[in-house]
């Protein structure tokens, strides 16, 4: 028997992706790459490919709750990664959840399929920003996201501040979606000036690059990195997985999470 401690334990609640790019197979790989180990429940099937999500299935709240209920009664939980909402009636089961175990979340706020395709409904959309925004510690949008979770706003600046007093304490704006020469991802926080973490931009497009984002820094979390540690660390490791990116299909790359070790 291995005398080493246990890895720490992320609770993810993610989507199932049959390509393997996205949802909760990325999570299991990014978060195993930074040393912690994945606990899964899944929100919803999908039919999708690299080139776009064609059908959304919500899985029963029911059976959220009960798998909720067995695996926390048996495990000691050490962060939470939030993906993709099946539909708005998961949403009370997921927060009883995360209230019962009282551990930093990352939410990354999947609202759209990198091929066009909306995956959250207005009520959906709606109830992630009333309920569960609140009690992230981590929200993490690309910007088109943060533009939806906070419409009619001039700037990202604005979206971020309006996403803060929703009540989560960090948000991280990738920039990945933007038309800029470099990929610029900015942290903002209460009281502090935003940090900009600029990186080359590397050829893609890419499927899959939240999730793994999202999930590595949850891992990064629960391995007890510092918040501004932690976001560093995710996103040298997200940027290595996508400069080694490869293809399994006709549409995005997909990241290839490699362990820390390689970088």
């Amino acid at each position: 028997m291995n005398d080493a401690p246990p890895p720490p334990l992320v609770l993810c609640l993610s989507g199932h992706d049959p390509v393997g790019g996205a949802g909760l197979q990325a999570d299991i790989e990014a978060i195993a790459a930074q040393g912690a180990h994945a606990i899964g429940v899944i929100t919803a099937l999908t039919v999708q490919d690299t080139q776009n999500v064609h059908r959304v299935s919500a899985i029963a709240p029911a059976l959220i709750a009960e798998q909720l209920a067995c695996v926390l009664d048996d495990c000691d939980i050490a962060a939470i990664k939030l993906g993709l909402l099946g539909d708005v009636t998961q949403i009370e089961t997921i927060c009883s959840a995360v209230d019962r175990c009282g551990v930093p979340m990352v939410i990354d706020p999947v609202l759209r399929a990198g091929g066009g395709a909306t995956l959250a409904t207005t009520a959906t959309t709606q109830a992630l920003l009333e309920m569960l925004i609140p009690r992230a510690t981590v929200i993490t949008p690309n910007a088109a996201e943060a533009r939806r979770l906070a419409p009619g706003l001039d700037t990202l600046d604005a979206c971020a501040d309006a996403l803060l007093a929703r009540g989560c304490r960090h948000v991280l704006i990738t920039g990945g979606d933007e038309p800029t020469e470099t990929a610029d991802n900015v942290w903002y926080t209460h009281d502090a000036a935003p940090k900009h973490f600029v990186w080359p931009r590397l050829p893609g497009p890419f499927h899959g690059a939240g999730c793994t984002l999202a999930s590595a820094l949850a891992a990064r979390l629960a391995l007890g990195e510092p918040i501004e540690l932690a976001l560093q660390t995710a996103q040298t490791y997200v940027h290595h997985c996508l400069d080694h990116a490869f293809r399994v299909g006709r549409g995005r790359l997909i990241p290839a999470r490699l362990p820390t070790l390689h970088l």
